[in-house]
């Protein structure tokens, strides 16, 4: 300890011309407003229909960077051709719909029922051990401490929805939604770096955001969402929620995270995976009295050790895909 810590510029490896608090300052907004946004879901989902609250929230996202785009870039910043479109579209459904959506079903279930928001976060936290399963069945061949990353992860998992004979037990069925839906945001945010997508992100993120948008509204529609909706029954605290979602999780949280893949080192920017489960289990706990038991503190304790082995281990220039399942979502896109 008597030696002198490396200098800023050092730990993050920034290009010469970035402040380092810029980058610290950007990486604890993404820290903290995406693992904040598992709560701000359970929040919304008490009132609001939980298909219908997600489609709302991406739709107004999409369309107000939408407009920030036409407006900052001119009348041809958001032209794409065909085959770019359908790659967005399809890499939204995956991450949006079906990832964020599924998220959303299991935290807005009956008393009992429900996923508790920083358990989801911890599923989700999975996400990064999943994509490495799926770069290596199209043959890359990552680290073997990445491999040993990836089991210690799922070790973790394992724990983590055991049946424990108790009140507080994590649902099971709820869970293994959360994981379906952490599946789909792998496989999204693995195509998303194989496909032929937009070169700008945040055109692609407003297509992506449109698209999720159209097929929650479609679910949503067939669940009967709509005729349940009733804005006059809709309390305060959900509206709000809801506002969160859209700005904090959606555009200032996704903005930072972009901003900081131009300017960090993708191994720092990639410690969100395991930071937001650990916001969002304490806020759980301390805004909503979620449970933390001892099973869920072993559980959660072993998935993010996994999570951080994958990540510290994973070389940077194999890293485009794995930051990818963060974007906004992205984180939450979360």
């Amino acid at each position: 300890m008597s030696s002198p810590p490396p200098s800023a510029a050092a730990v993050v490896g920034r290009p010469a011309s970035v402040a380092p608090t810029l980058i610290w300052t950007a990486l604890i907004v993404v820290y903290l407003l995406w693992g904040s946004t598992y709560l701000a879901i359970r929040i919304a989902v008490e009132t609001l229909p939980a298909l219908l609250s997600a489609a709302l929230r991406f739709a107004v996202a999409g369309l107000v960077l939408a407009v920030v785009l036409r407006l900052r870039r001119g009348p041809g910043a958001l032209r794409v051709d065909l085959r770019q479109l359908g790659s967005a579209a399809l890499v939204g459904v995956l991450l949006l719909a079906g990832g964020n959506g599924l998220v959303v079903l299991a935290e807005s279930g009956p008393p009992g029922e429900a996923v508790p928001s920083g358990i989801a976060a911890l599923l989700v936290a999975t996400v990064p051990l999943l994509v490495v399963l799926l770069r290596t069945g199209t043959g890359d061949r990552p680290p073997v401490w990445t491999f040993a990353g990836v089991t210690l992860g799922f070790v973790g998992l394992i724990l983590l929805v055991l049946p424990a004979g108790s009140a507080d037990a994590v649902p099971l069925l709820g869970a293994l939604v959360v994981v379906v839906g952490a599946v789909a945001w792998s496989v999204g945010s693995f195509l998303s770096g194989r496909i032929r997508m937009p070169a700008d992100p945040f055109v692609a993120t407003v297509y992506e955001m449109m698209a999720g948008a159209l097929v929650l509204a479609v679910v949503a529609a067939g669940r009967g969402e709509l005729g349940d909706f009733h804005p006059t029954e809709v309390s305060t605290r959900s509206w709000l929620a809801l506002g969160y979602l859209m700005v904090a999780g959606s555009l200032v949280a996704f903005t930072a995270y972009v901003w900081l893949l131009h300017n960090a080192p993708i191994s720092l920017v990639s410690t969100y995976a395991y930071v937001n489960p650990a916001v969002a289990v304490a806020l759980g706990a301390l805004l909503v009295a979620e449970p933390i038991t001892t099973q869920v503190l072993l559980g959660g304790a072993v998935i993010v050790a996994g999570v951080a082995l994958v990540v510290s281990t994973e070389r940077p220039r194999r890293n485009g895909t794995t930051a990818r399942s963060g974007a906004a979502p992205a984180r939450d896109r979360r």
